[in-house]
């Protein structure tokens, strides 16, 4: 038989979900769990497709001050005042130690348009509008153009955008990774059962070592 779910090295690219200094702060309302422990590898598996000339994809969110375009479970707050996620505030930015740059700074207004927002030669940033990284956004487009078939998965908020985003990939028919020690607030337990839809589990070790084509064990 086939093995039609065989990741593709060659034709790989990374996606990160969330990584916005508000779910990162220590005093911010929806600061997402276990940041401080997974950053350190977010940022390596990061540097590792830089170094690689992969692509990568980051994909975030952003709050209109009036609810408009915020999830219903905390439009209410945000029309009460609840201030994250504000285009054009240092909150909605990515983390310091992730940009490509240090000047690099989010066109909120273009993004919040729907375009794609090159931050550097192969990497790229948009907004999605609601938790999964496909939902009402270019990025399989984007797929497409760059002939992407595997996608490796980080990011924070595993239990909403990060596991939302996998779903939505294994959809349509990706070859999914997910780095296993490089996901904020995900569970054992939640990581095993992405296994029933043929992702792959790696660790940042692990991922970059596939990455440089050296033989390394991985799990599904």
């Amino acid at each position: 038989m086939p093995e039609y779910n065989v990741l593709e090295r060659d034709r790989v690219a990374l996606l990160t979900i969330d990584l916005q200094r508000d779910f990162a702060r220590a005093d911010s309302p929806i600061r997402a769990s276990g940041v401080g422990g997974n950053t350190p590898n977010i940022k390596r598996l990061i540097e590792g497709f830089r170094e690689a000339g992969k692509p990568i994809l980051h994909g975030v969110r952003f709050y209109r001050p009036d609810g408009s375009n915020v999830d219903l479970c905390r439009r209410g707050a945000v029309e009460e005042g609840l201030r994250v996620l504000m285009p054009g505030t240092r909150g909605a930015e990515l983390w310091d130690c992730i940009k490509p740059s240090p000047s690099v700074r989010l066109d909120a207004e273009s993004l919040l348009a729907g375009d794609m927002q090159q931050i550097a030669g192969r990497e790229y940033v948009f907004y999605k509008p609601r938790w999964g990284a496909f939902y009402g956004t270019a990025l399989q487009q984007q797929l497409e153009t760059l002939e992407v078939s595997t996608l490796v998965v980080t990011g924070c908020n595993f239990p909403t955008g990060t596991r939302a985003s996998v779903y939505e990939a294994s959809a349509r028919d990706y070859r999914v990774v997910v780095g296993s020690d490089a996901v904020c607030d995900a569970s054992d337990e939640a990581l095993r059962e992405l296994g029933r839809l043929g992702v792959y589990q790696m660790t940042t070790e692990a991922c970059l070592a596939w990455l440089k084509g050296m033989r390394t064990a991985t799990a599904a």
